[in-house]
């Protein structure tokens, strides 16, 4: 168990810094440009590293199996998210 705790520690303490990093990178990345398209351009750029995670991932990955439920509470994720 102790591994276990260990690793999600370690997972906790990289997003807590990551979070804190984006942030910090955020503030800055939006002065002199319209705040709207700053985050259009990070969340391009989110959507992107996240197929290149599923793509390099060892899971397969069919889009089919997932159920009408799960679609619709996962657009309304993202779109709870967008507008946060």
């Amino acid at each position: 168990m102790g591994a276990v705790t260990n690793n999600w520690l370690f997972w906790s303490l990289v997003s807590a810094f990551f979070a804190g990093l984006t942030a910090i990178l955020a503030k800055v990345g939006v002065e002199g440009i319209n705040s709207n398209l700053a985050t259009a351009i990070r969340t391009s750029v989110v959507l992107l590293c996240a197929w290149f995670i599923v793509a390099i991932s060892r899971t397969p990955v069919s889009l089919s199996t997932i159920s009408r439920r799960t679609w619709i509470f996962l657009i309304l994720s993202g779109m709870a998210t967008a507008f946060s």
